[in-house]
C-alpha cells in the first residue's frame, strides 16, 4: 500500500454521532459538497457520507459502476477536489465516510481498462485474476451480450478501426494478429464472444451484480485485487481524508467475513487510531449479523423495519388486506397471499433471470460428482431440480459459514427445505440429489478447491435470488399496503408492537451500539415521509377503500390490482406530477412482470398506464385525493415527526439521506437521487427565533434538535449509553412509544394517531417522566413527574426532553 506523504497526525478515533449522506453526480460533486458544509456542521451530524467517488462509467448518475479503483472520479472534481472537500470538512469539525464498492466494476471495456487487457490477452492477462470469470463455462472465451439482436441480424453494424472492434458506442480489444483477419474469422479468433444480450440470462459464464450483466464480479479473495483496488482508499484513510466506510453489497464476495477482516487489518495499519465501518447486509427477521465480522453493524435497514412497523397498525393492515383481495383480486401466487407471492417469484426468479447462475453450479456440482465415484450418476437435470428447491427455500439472503455465523448454517439450510425440495421428484433415488446439493453448499461432503467454488457460488447466487425475487419482483405484485415493502422489510408480519420495537433497541444497544441505522437512503423504493403517509391508511381502511370505489367508477384503472397500487402511490407522494409519478408507476408494472416487463415489453398495456396516471391520480380525481389526504394530515404529520424523531434517539448511528431533514416525498430510483430544495436560509431563520410555519420547517427544527443533541451529549448515545422504555399509563397508553437514553434525553412520540382519534384522544392518559426537570429540546416548555399526554403532545405530536438538573 503506498501512503500520501501529507499523513495525517494520528487522533484518537471519535466515532459518527450521526452521518449526512450526500448523491454525488457529474453536475453535483465535491466542489458543490464543500458549499454545504457549513449548513451540514450547523445542522447537527459529524460526517458528511458520500456516495461512490472511484472512477466510473463517464455520465453514471450513481458512481456504483466503477471503472477504475485506483483514481478518484474526475467528474466529481479528482482527487485535489476530494481532499479539499476533506480539508473543508475538517476545519467544520466534520469527517468523511466513503460507499465503497468492493464486488463489481463496470463490465465496459471502453472504460475499464482492466477488463479491456482481459478481453485483449485471455487467461494470461495479468488482469484475468481481477474478475470472477468461468472460462470453462465458455468453451475457453467470455460471452459479452452487448448485441441488439442475433450475431447474423447485426453482423453489419460491427467495425473494424484503429485495432478495435466497435459495435455503435462499445468498443472491443483485439487479440494481438487478428485484426487483418475476415470478419468472421476475427470474431472467432477473440478471447469473447459478442452476443445477443437476451443470451446473458442463459450463458453468461461471469459472475455480475444481481441479473445485471453490465456489473462484472470482482475477486477480492485474492490478495492482490484486494491490494490494487483498495491502495486509494486505504492512502486517503491514512492521509486522513476518510474516517469511515459503507460497504457496498458484502453479500456478494467470495468470502465476506474474510473481506471484512482483511479490510479492517489493513485499515487499522492505515490509520492505527480507529476507524468506523458499515456493511449493506439486509438481515432478515430475527436474523443475527454474523458476530465475527470486524465492523460496528449494518447501514440500518433493520432498523427502518422497525420503525415503520411500529406506525403500522395491525387491525387496519388486516382489514386492508381484506378489501385488497375483494377488490384487486390478485391470484394467490401473483398478489393474493404473501408466502405464496415470494415462492412463486422466487422460482421465476430462479428459473428464468438466474438460470445462467443455475447452469454454473450444475457444472460445478457435476464436476465434483463426476471425480468421486460415489457420487456419480446424479444427473445434470437432478441436480439442477435440487439446485432450484433448496435456493428458493434459503430464508435469508445468504448463508454463512460457522466461522462467521452466530448459529450454525444447517439453521439457515434446514433440513425441512431438503424434504420439501424432494418431494418434487417422482422417483426417490433421483431425490438424493437435493440431499446431495444441500451437502455441499454445507460444505459437509468434502473439501477442495472444487467444493469451496461451489459452496461459495451456491451463497452468492442465493444473495441474488432474495434480492431478486423478495425486494424486485414480489414487493410489486403483493400491494395491499405499499409502506411495508421497503428494503429488509416483511410484508407478511408489517406490524409490529412496542414491545417488539423496545427489545429491538435493547439488543442494538447490547450487540451492535454503533451500527447505522436509516429511514430513507438511495435505495428505498419510497421515501420515509411517503411511507409515513401510506401508514395512515392501515388506521382508516374503510375510508380508504371508500375512496377506491368512487375512483373505480369514475376512472378505471387498466387493471384493478394496478389501481390497488397506483391510488396508494399517488396518496403517498401527494404531489399531482404525472412525469414523476407515471415514472414511478411504470417501473412498478415493469417489475411486477404480471403484465409487461423490462425485457418483454407491452406497449399498448405500458400505454395505458401513462393516460390512467394522467386521467386519474393527475386529473379531477387527484382533487378528491388530495382531499383525502388534507384530512389525514394531522395523521400524517404524526408519522412524519414520530419517525423522524425515532430514528435520531434511538440506539445506533442515524444516517439522514439528503433532503430528508425536512419533509421529503421521493419515489423509486431515479427521483430519490434528485438533488433536493435548499434549506439552508430556512434553518437560519428557525435558529433565529422564527417558529415553524409548516411541517416541513417543522421536522428540520426537529432534526436540527436531535442532531445538535447528539453531538452535545454523546455519551448518551454511544457505545456505553443506556436504553430504557418508559410505559404510559391509561387507556390510551399504546398509542404512546417513549424511551429514555442514559437517564438524560428523553423521546416521545404519538403512533396511530388517527386510531387515538377516533378512540376520542388520550382520555387521560399519562406518561410518568423519571425524576428531575425535563425541557424540550426544540420548544421552551418544562415538565416534572406525571404529565398527561393531551399536555405532552399539545404542540407537536413527537417531543424530545433534556433533563436539566
Amino acid at each position: 500500500m503506498t501512503t500520501d506523504s501529507s499523513r495525517a497526525p494520528e487522533a484518537v478515533f471519535a466515532p459518527p454521532t450521526a452521518t449526512y449522506r450526500l448523491q454525488l453526480t457529474p453536475g453535483r460533486g465535491f466542489a458543490d459538497a464543500a458549499e454545504l458544509v457549513p449548513y451540514l456542521a450547523s445542522l447537527g451530524v459529524s460526517h458528511l457520507h458520500l456516495s461512490p467517488v472511484l472512477e466510473a462509467v463517464p455520465g453514471s448518475a450513481h458512481g456504483y459502476d466503477v471503472t477504475d479503483p485506483t483514481r478518484v472520479r474526475e467528474e466529481l472534481g479528482g482527487r485535489a477536489g476530494l481532499l479539499a472537500l476533506a480539508g473543508t470538512a475538517r476545519e467544520h469539525g466534520l469527517g468523511l465516510v466513503l460507499d465503497l464498492v468492493p464486488n463489481h466494476m463496470a463490465a465496459s471495456p471502453r472504460h475499464t481498462r482492466a477488463l479491456w487487457h482481459v478481453l485483449r490477452d485471455g487467461p494470461e492477462s495479468p488482469y484475468a485474476r481481477w474478475f470472477d470469470l468461468d472460462w470453462e463455462g465458455g468453451g475457453g472465451r467470455i460471452l459479452l451480450p452487448v448485441l441488439g439482436g442475433r450475431l447474423a441480424d447485426v453482423q453489419d453494424q460491427l467495425t473494424v478501426a484503429d485495432g478495435e472492434l466497435r459495435y455503435h458506442e462499445h468498443a472491443f480489444p483485439l487479440r494481438a494478429g487478428t485484426e487483418h483477419l475476415p470478419l468472421d474469422d476475427l470474431l472467432d479468433a477473440q478471447w469473447y464472444r459478442l452476443a445477443w444480450w437476451r443470451l446473458a440470462r442463459t450463458e453468461l459464464n461471469y459472475r455480475r451484480f444481481f441479473t445485471i450483466s453490465e456489473l462484472i464480479g470482482v475477486r477480492q479473495e485474492d490478495p492482490e485485487v484486494f491490494a490494487a483496488t483498495h491502495g486509494l482508499v486505504l492512502d486517503l484513510m491514512a492521509a486522513g481524508a476518510v474516517q469511515g466506510l459503507r460497504i457496498d453489497h458484502p453479500d456478494g464476495l467470495a468470502d465476506p467475513g474474510g473481506y471484512l477482516r482483511h479490510l479492517g487489518e489493513r485499515a487499522a495499519e492505515a490509520v492505527p487510531g480507529g476507524h468506523w465501518t458499515v456493511v449493506e447486509k439486509i438481515l432478515a427477521d430475527g436474523e443475527a449479523l454474523p458476530e465475527g465480522w470486524p465492523v460496528s453493524g449494518t447501514t440500518g435497514y433493520d432498523a427502518l423495519r422497525h420503525i415503520d412497523g411500529v406506525f403500522t397498525d395491525p387491525a387496519g393492515h388486516g382489514e386492508l388486506l381484506t378489501r385488497y383481495r375483494a377488490l384487486a383480486a390478485p391470484a394467490e401466487a401473483r398478489g393474493g397471499a404473501w408466502p405464496a407471492t415470494a415462492r412463486a417469484a422466487a422460482y421465476r426468479v430462479v428459473t428464468h433471470d438466474l438460470a445462467a447462475e443455475v447452469e454454473t453450479l450444475v457444472r460445478y456440482a457435476a464436476r465434483i460428482a463426476r471425480a468421486d465415484v460415489a457420487l456419480r450418476d446424479h444427473a445434470p437435470w437432478a441436480l439442477r431440480t435440487a439446485l432450484r428447491e433448496l435456493l428458493v427455500r434459503v430464508p435469508v439472503y445468504r448463508p454463512y459459514p460457522a466461522r462467521d455465523a452466530g448459529a450454525a448454517p444447517e439453521d439457515v439450510l434446514a433440513v425441512r427445505a431438503a424434504e420439501e425440495g424432494s418431494a418434487v421428484f417422482a422417483v426417490p433415488e433421483e431425490a438424493e440429489s437435493v440431499a446431495l446439493v444441500r451437502e455441499l453448499a454445507l460444505g459437509g461432503r468434502g473439501d477442495g478447491p472444487a467444493y469451496e467454488a461451489f459452496r461459495t457460488r451456491f451463497a452468492q447466487t442465493a444473495s441474488a435470488l432474495r434480492a431478486k425475487s423478495v425486494e424486485d419482483l414480489a414487493f410489486y405484485r403483493y400491494v395491499p399496503l405499499l409502506s411495508v415493502n421497503e428494503v429488509g422489510g416483511d410484508p407478511g408480519a408489517p406490524a409490529l408492537s412496542p414491545d417488539v420495537f423496545h427489545a429491538y433497541c435493547g439488543r442494538v444497544q447490547r450487540d451492535w451500539p454503533l451500527t447505522g441505522t436509516v429511514l430513507s437512503t438511495h435505495d428505498t423504493k419510497r421515501s420515509a415521509d411517503v411511507r409515513a403517509a401510506l401508514a395512515v391508511l392501515s388506521e382508516v381502511p374503510e375510508r380508504w377503500a371508500a375512496f377506491l370505489a368512487e375512483a373505480a367508477a369514475v376512472c378505471p384503472a387498466p387493471d384493478p390490482h394496478l389501481g390497488w397500487a397506483a391510488w396508494q402511490l399517488a396518496f403517498g407522494f401527494g404531489i399531482a406530477d404525472a412525469e414523476r409519478l407515471g415514472g414511478a408507476l411504470l417501473k412498478h408494472v415493469r417489475e411486477a412482470g404480471l403484465h409487461t416487463s423490462w425485457t418483454e415489453q407491452n406497449g399498448a398495456y405500458e400505454e395505458e398506464v401513462r393516460r390512467f396516471v394522467a386521467a386519474g391520480p393527475c386529473g379531477p380525481l387527484g382533487g378528491r385525493l388530495a382531499e383525502l389526504r388534507a384530512e389525514l394530515a394531522p395523521h400524517i404529520r404524526a408519522n412524519v415527526l414520530g419517525a423522524a424523531l425515532l430514528h435520531l434517539t434511538m440506539p445506533g448511528v442515524p444516517d439522514v439521506y439528503q433532503g430528508t431533514e425536512t419533509e421529503s416525498r421521493t419515489l423509486v430510483d431515479p427521483d430519490n437521487r434528485r438533488t433536493p430544495p435548499d434549506v439552508r436560509e430556512t434553518l437560519r431563520a428557525l435558529d433565529g427565533g422564527r417558529a415553524p410555519r409548516d411541517l416541513p420547517e417543522e421536522k428540520l427544527a426537529l432534526t436540527a434538535a436531535a442532531l445538535r443533541l447528539r453531538r452535545e451529549l454523546p455519551d448518551c448515545f454511544g457505545e456505553d449509553a443506556a436504553y430504557t422504555p418508559l410505559p404510559a399509563s391509561g387507556p390510551a397508553a399504546p398509542h404512546c412509544l417513549a424511551f429514555v437514553r442514559s437517564d438524560r434525553v428523553l423521546t416521545a412520540v404519538t403512533r396511530l394517531a388517527a386510531r387515538l382519534a377516533e378512540q376520542g384522544g388520550w382520555n387521560g392518559t399519562v406518561l410518568t417522566l423519571p425524576p428531575g426537570r425535563w425541557r424540550e429540546a426544540a420548544g421552551d416548555r418544562s415538565y416534572e413527574g406525571g404529565v398527561p399526554c393531551a399536555e405532552l403532545f399539545a404542540a407537536r405530536p413527537a417531543t424530545l426532553l433534556v433533563r436539566t438538573d
